[in-house]
């Protein structure tokens, strides 16, 4: 039994062209780094907002206990506040990102593996369709 490697970038010795191949052109278009970049505005800045904040509360806890332990209402003070405020926080980003994939990147996304797998597959769509 033999083993043949082939170099990054080209097909193995008997791939088809729907293989590895097809997949770093799609990789390499335009669009794909369209949605890439879409991807990157949104998810970076919205990390970067996320840390500074989370960050702000450990400093917050390490360096103003004084703060932090001020009663704001019975046994509630403003550390327990910002900590269920890094809860809320989370869903609130969720919700966010849930709602811009599926109005820009998801779309974007569906309209770019219709294409790639219309192109890629046409013999076998054909064939499917005719059953």
């Amino acid at each position: 039994m033999s083993t043949v490697q082939s170099s990054p970038g080209e097909a193995a010795p008997g791939a088809s062209a729907s293989g590895p191949e097809s997949y770093l052109d799609l990789q390499r278009s335009p669009e794909f780094g369209e949605l890439r970049r879409g991807f990157r505005r949104f998810v970076f800045p919205m990390t970067a907002l996320f840390l500074a904040w989370y960050f702000l509360y450990v400093l917050l806890a390490a360096f103003a206990s004084g703060f932090m332990s001020h009663k704001v209402g019975g046994n509630i003070n403003v550390g327990l506040l910002f900590g269920l405020g890094q809860f809320l926080s989370t869903f609130v980003i969720t919700a966010v990102y849930v709602r811009w994939a599926d109005r820009r990147l998801d779309p974007a996304a569906a309209a770019l593996r219709a294409r790639f797998e219309g192109t890629q597959g046409e013999g076998t769509q054909a064939g499917s369709e005719a059953r």
